[in-house]
C-alpha cells in the first residue's frame, strides 16, 4: 500500500496533506499509511478508488482487505480516456480526449525514437 499511496502521490504532485485533503481523511491517517502503521479502512479504499480511477477491488486487495487478490499483480492505471471522462466529463468532450490522447502518443513515440537512435 505505501508504494502505491507514494505512486499515486507522485502522479498527481501531491503532498501527504493534501492527498489527505483530497480524499477526507486526516493527515495523521495518510502518515500512517506511508510508513505501514496502518492500512485504509473500505471506505477510504472506496475514496482512493474514485480519485485515481483504479478499481476499488485492485485497491481493497492492494490494502489487504482481499488477500486472495492481492497477488494478481500491480494496480493498472486508466488509460487517459477513461480518466479524463471519469474526472472532467464537463470539461473535456471528444475531440479533446482525442487531441490529448495524439498528443501523449506521440511524446511516447519521441521517447521511443530517441532510446531507439541512441
Amino acid at each position: 500500500m505505501v508504494s502505491f499511496l507514494r505512486d499515486v502521490m507522485k502522479r498527481k504532485k501531491r503532498l501527504p496533506s493534501q492527498l489527505a485533503a483530497d480524499i477526507g481523511v486526516s493527515h495523521a491517517t495518510v502518515s500512517r499509511w506511508l510508513t505501514g502503521k496502518d492500512i485504509p479502512s473500505p471506505k477510504s479504499c472506496l475514496r482512493l478508488a474514485e480519485y485515481t480511477g483504479v478499481s476499488l477491488e485492485k485497491i481493497l486487495s492492494i490494502a489487504g482487505h482481499l488477500p486472495g487478490i492481492a497477488e494478481a499483480g500491480p494496480p493498472e492505471w486508466p488509460e487517459f480516456r477513461e480518466y479524463a471522462q471519469g474526472k472532467y466529463p464537463a470539461e473535456l468532450d471528444e475531440d479533446l480526449i482525442t487531441m490529448i490522447e495524439d498528443l501523449i502518443e506521440r511524446r511516447r513515440n519521441k521517447k521511443y525514437n530517441f532510446k531507439k537512435d541512441s
